[in-house]
């Protein structure tokens, strides 16, 4: 599908909401700004880590010019030493989908948007204390021994290299005495179902893919995010939420004078990589009702 026919597309119907997902570095967010200048539509972030004030460059977060031509909601506007979880996001995001005309969300956590198209299971919060475990035996290097420690039904539906997943899924076990799956198989109904949105998601193959990563991240160092790692270092704590953005350790490494900048390059880019084959795996998997947009013909 080609950007003119996904224009027509949203503009058939601006009640319905548009939904984009997509990994890392795909042109999801050039897309999405294309539909909110084309129809009116304010833009909503549904990406975890951009939510976070203090790393806008490295986040790839829109840019001020991207700002000023159309409406964006729920970025940057969380501490970054604040947790923010799924169910904060849904909260904020559910009045904001019946403005009009209906907006643009965008991002690439499939979580979210797992969470608002087929809904998410009322969970107690986690007890510090319990926090506290987990985080400590992850930093220990307890992987491993924490994925063997959940229920089955858990464990054959976690990405289980994924420590963040892991940890919650662990949190919620210990805290509740029930399974992470046990929950989701009790989910409320949700606030946006599919058939009620335009799903788009971006195929983006790997040998496209890598070069645009690449090239984003030495885009990032022009832009800037060497000064905003300066910015961050007085309040620089790897256990805040936001410094779990992708290059925020090696940068601060970098302004810290403990590592060069080519490699701390070189260590970004292969973590960028990664995530970009969790989420592409990810979509594949459960967004098999979602449409297919091809990203190579955008």
């Amino acid at each position: 599908m080609l950007a003119d026919d996904i224009l027509a597309l949203c503009s058939a119907d601006l009640a319905r909401p548009v939904l984009i997902a997509g990994p890392t570095a795909s042109g999801k967010s050039s897309l999405a700004l294309q539909i909110a200048q084309a129809d009116g539509r304010p833009v909503i972030n549904a990406d975890a880590i951009q939510v976070y004030e203090n790393w806008r460059v490295l986040t790839a977060r829109p840019s001020a010019a991207d700002e000023a031509t159309a409406r964006h909601m729920l970025y940057g506007h969380v501490a970054g030493d604040q947790p923010y979880s799924v169910g904060t996001w849904l909260r904020e995001v559910a009045p904001l989908l019946s403005l009009s005309p209906a907006p643009v969300l965008v991002g690439g956590t499939g979580l979210y948007f797992a969470a608002l198209t087929t809904g998410l299971a009322d969970i107690p919060d986690t007890p510090a204390r319990i926090r506290a475990i987990a985080k400590a035996r992850l930093d220990a290097g307890d992987l491993a021994d924490m994925v063997a420690e959940l229920d089955e039904d858990t464990r054959t539906r976690l990405d289980t290299q994924n420590p963040m997943r892991v940890q919650r899924a662990w949190e919620v076990l210990q805290t509740t005495g029930h399974g992470l799956a046990h929950w989701q198989d009790n989910t409320a109904q949700p606030i946006l179902p599919l058939s009620h949105a335009t799903a788009l998601v971006i195929d983006a193959p790997k040998a496209w893919l890598t070069p645009r990563i690449e090239a984003r991240f030495d885009q990032m160092l022009e832009g800037g995010a060497l000064d905003e790692a300066r910015a961050n270092l007085p309040t620089w704590s790897p256990d805040h939420p936001s410094s779990k953005a992708i290059g925020a350790s090696e940068l601060i490494a970098v302004v810290s004078g403990t590592l060069d900048q080519g490699e701390a390059r070189e260590r970004a880019t292969i973590a960028t990589r990664q995530y970009a084959k969790r989420q592409r795996s990810w979509f594949r998997a459960r967004m098999t009702g979602w449409m297919g947009v091809y990203a190579p013909k955008l």
